[in-house]
């Protein structure tokens, strides 16, 4: 881990990544995948949504969806297995 990262993980930013679908203007039929990755705060996610607005302003490729992951939504160090069990903490 940088020094980067581990000053962003005490300011309570978590690793996120984007999956951007999007469509190209000479391709439309063509529905393309850009993945994002960067550090970001759930659930407001502004570093993303920054990206996107640039996105929308410097890119000629219109968003079809996107799909947000974020390592503090769900991690597998909350899981723990009790009596048999797999248990949320």
């Amino acid at each position: 881990m940088t020094d980067h990262a581990l000053m962003m993980q005490l300011q309570g930013y978590g690793l996120t990544t984007a999956e951007i679908h999007y469509y190209r203007p000479d391709a439309p039929s063509l529905l393309q995948l850009f993945v994002w990755q960067e550090y970001d705060l759930a659930p407001d996610f502004p570093v993303l949504f920054d990206f996107v607005d640039y996105w929308n302003r410097e890119i000629e490729a219109a968003l079809h969806s996107i799909r947000i992951a974020h390592d503090g939504l769900v991690r597998p160090a909350e899981w723990r297995a009790a009596r048999g069990e797999l248990r949320l903490d």
